[in-house]
């Protein structure tokens, strides 16, 4: 049976979809970032930092975000 890997904290998870119709799923954020559960704007600043710091590294720049939405809520 497969173990789960500890997670380093506590984290939220969210969709993102860019502008040009691409879908980034399941992407973390640390709770102690965010003011509460439904802080989609601090979320969406977070992700877009997370996206610049990748394409500074990779050299291929992420489009817009478009919008985010929580994952797995029910």
């Amino acid at each position: 049976m497969a173990r789960k890997k500890p997670m380093d904290g506590d984290f939220l998870m969210f969709n993102v979809v860019y502008e040009d119709g691409s879908l980034s799923s399941n992407r973390k954020v640390p709770t102690a970032e965010l003011d509460g559960v439904k802080d989609l704007a601090a979320a969406r600043a977070i992700i877009e930092a997370q996206d610049r710091e990748i394409a500074e590294k990779s050299g291929r720049p992420r489009g817009r975000v478009k919008s985010i939405d929580r994952a797995g809520r029910k």
